[in-house]
């Protein structure tokens, strides 16, 4: 098989976007390195106090700990509504795209605040069920993991259902014919074939919320109101209010180097073109 190579003129063409990405991301990526290994002192101390300092520990934990159920939770609804979205109704399948596509119309500020509206303690849903006598007290809602979790979840579905739509519309039909044909009722089809045929696409949709999941700041810093910080707002926190911008550029590398880590071992036993069906 004969291979194939870049046109001279496709990479004349390529090389302005090539050196305006070294510029934009190379070039202040390796400023922060610099940060990371010089301020205050010359050195490896800012890792070091990555590694020993509670604070820093705590908030990686937090982090982790949010981003998981953040993708558990998104993967579940995205699958719900990818599911519908390519096997059900045409006004189902309408339904499922203004789903999908409204959000992405909506600001992640207003969203946020939107949140905050119907789950603080004067808001639409606590005033409701102290209204009907369900409540006697107001249930926090904000201002704690809870909230975080639920903004981040409501703004990441969207991305999930993209990746997971598109395994289930590559999916061979004839697969699951020839199940039922077996004798094989519709839940062992779905649990037994369906699913697992579509795992492809939830592992790519679980991989790019957990990604974005973990540099999220405006959603975490107004539904978690300072109490469930963040590595980004960590981040934020350490080099425009402390400030300790070795400390705060070694956290960014360190997140970049996991993020990174979390990719290559996916990419090494799933193919990029899987995960999208």
């Amino acid at each position: 098989m004969r291979a194939r190579f870049l046109h001279p003129g496709a990479a004349l063409f390529l090389a302005p976007l090539l050196v305006f990405l070294g510029l934009a991301y190379a070039v202040p990526f390796l400023g922060v390195v610099k940060w990371s290994f010089t301020l205050p002192d010359p050195g490896l101390g800012q890792y070091r106090a990555l590694l020993t300092d509670p604070l820093v520990q705590s908030v990686f934990v937090r982090t982790f700990r949010i981003c998981g159920l953040v993708t558990l939770a998104s993967v579940a609804g995205a699958y719900a509504i990818a599911y519908v979205w390519v096997r059900g109704t045409p006004g189902q399948r309408l339904a499922a795209e203004y789903c999908i596509l409204v959000p992405f119309w909506i600001s992640v500020l207003t969203r946020a605040f939107g949140w905050v509206a119907l789950l603080s303690n004067q808001g639409l849903i606590n005033t409701w069920l102290r209204a009907t006598g369900m409540l006697s007290e107001p249930l926090p809602m904000v201002r704690n993991e809870f909230g975080v979790i639920v903004g981040m979840t409501h703004f990441l579905i969207p991305f999930a259902v993209f990746p997971i739509a598109s395994a289930m519309r590559a999916l061979d039909e004839r697969v699951l014919l020839a199940a039922r044909g077996l004798g094989a009722g519709r839940t062992r089809i779905f649990w037994s074939v369906f699913v697992p045929m579509t795992m492809p696409g939830v592992i790519g949709a679980a991989l790019i919320v957990f990604v974005f999941a973990l540099g999220f700041f405006i959603t975490p810093a107004i539904l978690g109101g300072g109490r469930s910080v963040m590595v980004a707002e960590l981040v934020y926190l350490r080099i425009f209010q402390s400030p300790d911008w070795g400390l705060g550029a070694a956290i960014s590398i360190t997140l970049v180097v996991i993020v990174g880590a979390l990719s290559a071992a996916l990419f090494r036993y799933l193919r990029p073109s899987q995960m999208a069906g």
